[in-house]
């Protein structure tokens, strides 16, 4: 009886799966689809006296209507290695560029770009006949939140005054409004799991330092910035295509 039932569910599923390729090769529909992928930018404007190329780890879920339009929601992990913006740590560094640690030895401190971003974007998706009406040009555009900060790791800890709250007076919290715009190619595969998208990328942050006091320069920062990323993004995706109470997998 289990090997009977699990034959008819086989054979359900099959059927859904072929029907939902001949939709989604054959005409234009609306469905769910998750995306997941890795961007690389370029900085600009503030940014650039910061930090220099960055990557990032993205996601979204969209939903695509018939008509082609799109409604996503867009998140992405920033991390990088250059640091531009001086010797943020000079005031407890020594004449030669070395920070001695509490057993009095040289202690080893490292700089990281570390940031993240979410936004909601409105698109659309310009099809043409080939390889089906689904995939073609995806252009998009939204706004959300960014922030991003100098991460600066404390090797065991060995610096008292790189120890907990001491460090937000040199990692230079920021955050603030940002526009996001997207222009590649998305594809849905007629029979395979090969579904993707590609293109170019662009971040405008409208943004300021949070913390109240940055201790190398003694002053307050409250100047407000302008941070510009542009790179190119691309990501696997997962689509869900939907009948009525049904959901089929691609």
């Amino acid at each position: 009886m289990n090997k009977k039932i699990l034959c008819i569910c086989l054979m359900v599923f099959m059927s859904c799966f072929a029907f939902a390729q001949a939709l989604v090769k054959d005409t234009a529909i609306g469905f769910p689809f998750f995306g997941i992928g890795m961007a690389v930018h370029l900085p600009g404007a503030d940014m650039a006296d910061r930090f220099g190329t960055n990557a990032a780890v993205h996601s979204n879920f969209s939903y695509k209507f018939k008509s082609g339009f799109t409604l996503t929601t867009n998140g992405g992990f920033l991390f990088g290695t250059q640091i531009n913006e001086g010797n943020i740590l000079k005031n407890i560094s020594t004449s030669d560029g070395e920070i001695i640690g509490n057993d009095g030895r040289i202690s080893q401190i490292r700089l990281f770009e570390r940031g993240y971003f979410a936004c909601i974007d409105a698109g659309k998706i310009f099809s043409s006949k080939k390889p089906n009406p689904n995939s073609g040009i995806w252009v998009t555009m939204g706004a959300g939140f960014i922030q991003h900060k100098i991460r600066i790791e404390n090797i065991g800890n060995a610096v008292y005054g790189l120890d907990k709250d001491y460090v937000k007076g040199y990692d230079r919290l920021t955050n603030g409004l940002m526009l996001h715009q997207f222009v590649g190619y998305v594809y849905f595969g007629n029979k395979r799991l090969i579904n993707f998208f590609a293109g170019v990328e662009g971040i405008q942050g409208f943004t300021q330092n949070r913390r109240s006091y940055n201790f190398d320069t003694m002053t307050a920062d409250d100047k407000k910035r302008f941070d510009l990323l542009i790179g190119i993004k691309a990501g696997w995706i997962l689509p869900l295509y939907t009948k009525p109470d049904k959901f089929y997998y691609n």
